[in-house]
């Protein structure tokens, strides 16, 4: 058990059978009055934020979490399967746990947070930034240079990403996997 003078960026708590990321605190001590913290909370479970003010000195019920980097091999009806970098032991995640899921491909390497007593998964997150190759997109046309004009291409993995005009069918581009960005060209 934790008290409010432990809290710390990035620690994980249990609050009403959830667990939230402290995103931010402030210790406020009014003139008048008991001191109490204040806090920005995030779900792990939908990442939503919430704030949240404890009185100075109460108890919370801190989660140990553990951070793993795990290899995504293949998908099934089980779910996606990945592989733990260290062990070699193999779990399956379902999708909705898995953030920026449309950009990730086989070979992929991950994060994978998980509840460190019961072993559960509390979910997988990408890198920020991904390389895919794009297997489809409308040709450019020559002086079709509008400022910020894009288009839709395919990438690899399925999904669609808007790039700029100049960008052709066989390109291997960055993408952000937090909103599916284009971020630029990679030379190969």
């Amino acid at each position: 058990m934790a008290t409010t003078s432990d809290i710390k960026n990035g620690m994980c708590i249990d609050l009403d059978g959830h667990y939230y990321f402290i995103v931010e605190f402030l210790h406020v001590k009014p003139g008048k009055g008991a001191a109490f913290v204040r806090t920005k909370l995030k779900s792990v479970t939908n990442g939503r934020t919430i704030d949240k003010t404890f009185n100075a000195g109460v108890k919370i019920t801190e989660v140990r979490i553990e951070r793993r980097p795990y290899q995504y091999l293949y998908q099934d009806d089980m779910g996606y399967n990945f592989m733990n970098q260290e062990t070699f032991e193999q779990i399956p995640i379902q999708k909705d746990l898995i953030t920026g899921v449309d950009y990730l491909k086989e070979g992929e390497v991950v994060e994978v947070i998980s509840h460190a007593e019961s072993e559960t998964v509390l979910y997988a997150e990408l890198p920020v930034k991904v390389t895919l190759l794009i297997t489809y997109t409308e040709p450019g046309l020559k002086g079709d240079t509008a400022t910020n004009a894009t288009k839709p291409a395919t990438v690899e993995t399925g999904a669609t990403v808007r790039v700029p005009l100049f960008i052709n069918e066989g390109e291997i581009i960055e993408v952000d996997t937090r909103d599916g960005s284009y971020q630029g060209r990679v030379k190969a």
